[in-house]
């Protein structure tokens, strides 16, 4: 198991439900393929430094989570499909 951080921005124009259900759907997705989320730190809306898709700011999650190995690249795959996830990023620490 690697420890792993992954920040991802979700739009701000999701209703605040929408928001709490996506940010379970992700830590559903890491205890059901064996890891172990450790701590989610919801940022809030921030600005982002430059428009992205004409929209520019978004709500900022911050995930702390032990996991396999292959759970990074299904994780980027899933987020980059989602149509309210604006950017992720997941690095191993």
């Amino acid at each position: 198991m690697n420890n792993y951080e992954v920040l991802y921005i979700i739009k701000a124009e999701v209703a605040d439900e929408a928001k709490e259900a996506l940010i379970e759907r992700f830590q559903s997705l890491v205890t059901e393929n064996g890891g172990t989320v450790e701590k989610v730190d919801k940022w809030g809306m921030k600005k982002f430094a430059y428009p992205i898709d004409y929209k520019t700011e978004g709500y900022y999650v911050l995930m702390n989570f032990s996991a396999p190995a292959t759970l990074p690249k299904e994780m980027e795959r899933l987020m980059g499909i989602t149509d309210d996830v604006v950017r992720c990023m997941v690095i191993r620490k």
